[in-house]
């Protein structure tokens, strides 16, 4: 078989559908890639070869640069291999994802991570840009590990799965003095990114939320709501390392906003406390599961 021509007509074909049909060109442009790198796998004798032989794809690269112009280089064609290697595994193609998408994605190696990020595109509509954020930030290395294997057998996740841990809270004003008001400051002046970095469907209610216990006045510092899993979220930041009066202090707050808050047809309030480190120490020995310290770094 004439692996070269059957690759030129391909991608001669695909140039010729992109101009007469523009609407379609993504598709067209995904379908074609994968068949190049088919034929390219084949003609390297099979997908446990073809994994490390790169001297047939200099050939053709060349040939194709030479015949057709740019836009064949070796790298692309290693792309191209990669991408119906990956479809190897069972990954089907999705139409919400251009190929300036898939060569973020193919450059990682780990294929529950790429699968990650296809979700999160395909559910935010992710450009380009905000992807190579997303994997720049490490999101997905920042989640935790139950949500991972979760992610990977298909089982139901809670509102704290994707909270990331550390999560990242950044300074625009490059404050002297990191005080939890400071840092409240922080949130509060990006607060979409923050609500990002706490998973799907966060949104803000008011910081410094007043409640009266007894007759006693106290703030709590953030309160959000979360629309997909309909609960409310008590956050408290602390510029220390977690401790034991942390975790008390936050759970009267939860059962404040259960008894005078929540409905019927609403879950449970669930507490994050934003820490500067959590050694792991009093989380261990709390019955309330439903309260998780989280640390945080500032850039």
């Amino acid at each position: 078989m004439d692996h070269y021509n059957n690759i030129k007509e391909l991608l001669i074909n695909n140039e010729i559908k992109k101009r007469i049909k523009d609407y379609s060109k993504n598709r067209s442009d995904l379908e074609t890639y994968l068949k190049v790198g088919e034929e390219i796998v084949i003609a390297q004798g099979g997908e446990e070869r073809a994994k490390y032989g790169n001297k047939l794809i200099k050939e053709y690269s060349a040939r194709l640069t030479r015949e057709l112009g740019k836009g064949y280089g070796i790298t692309n064609l290693k792309y191209m291999r990669s991408f119906y290697l990956y479809s190897l595994k069972g990954q089907t193609m999705s139409d919400q994802l251009t190929w300036s998408h898939y060569l973020e994605l193919l450059s990682l190696s780990n294929i529950d991570k790429i699968n990650y990020y296809i979700s999160k595109i395909e559910c935010n509509n992710l450009s380009v840009r905000e992807l190579r954020q997303r994997i720049k930030s490490n999101e997905y290395e920042r989640l935790p590990q139950k949500t991972k294997e979760k992610l990977i057998e298909s089982k139901e996740t809670s509102v704290v799965d994707y909270v990331k841990n550390p999560i990242i809270i950044r300074d625009t004003k490059n404050h002297d003095d990191i005080s939890e008001r400071a840092l409240q400051e922080m949130i509060l002046d990006k607060i979409p990114s923050f609500l990002e970095e706490l998973g799907e469907g966060f949104t803000f209610v008011k910081n410094e939320y007043r409640i009266k216990i007894g007759d006693t006045y106290n703030s709590i510092d953030l309160l959000l709501y979360n629309i997909k899993y309909k609960c409310y979220i008590v956050i408290e930041l602390k510029v220390t390392e977690l401790k034991k009066e942390h975790i008390g202090q936050i759970e009267v707050y939860m059962n404040y906003i259960d008894k005078h808050l929540k409905t019927n047809d609403e879950n449970y309030t669930e507490g994050i406390i934003l820490c500067r480190k959590n050694k792991g120490y009093y989380i261990e020995y709390t019955s309330n599961k439903r309260i998780i310290p989280i640390e945080y770094i500032i850039l």
